[in-house]
């Protein structure tokens, strides 16, 4: 099983790519191929048939995936970028962000 440092719900910012310096929120995250959708960044259109939910059909703005190592994770309590580390605290394993030492 791989493990990534980013998680659903993170915030995070692009740091490489036509969409460098932007920041949103992390909504799914693919394990296997250590790839991450981000709210609201990388938007792709999307041809969609009709169907139930959208019976119009047409083209579709959507986010697409990107890769884990083009993210890094936002710190909350400096708004800056930060590098994740693992650590044991109080006998539970938990993330920290390694600039201000703060539990994730």
């Amino acid at each position: 099983m791989k493990k990534l440092k980013i998680k659903t719900g993170d915030t995070v910012r692009i740091t490489a790519g036509d969409h460098k310096g932007t920041e949103g929120k992390v909504m799914r995250v693919d394990i296997e191929n250590n790839k991450a959708i981000v709210e609201g960044a990388n938007m792709v259109s999307k041809h969609e048939k009709p169907s139930a939910k959208n019976p119009q059909g047409g083209i579709v703005q959507k986010e697409a995936f990107i890769h884990v190592s083009n993210l890094s994770l936002i710190d909350a309590k400096s708004g800056e970028k930060t590098r994740v580390g693992y650590e044991m605290r109080d006998g539970k394993k938990v993330r920290f962000a390694k600039k201000s030492n703060e539990v994730i």
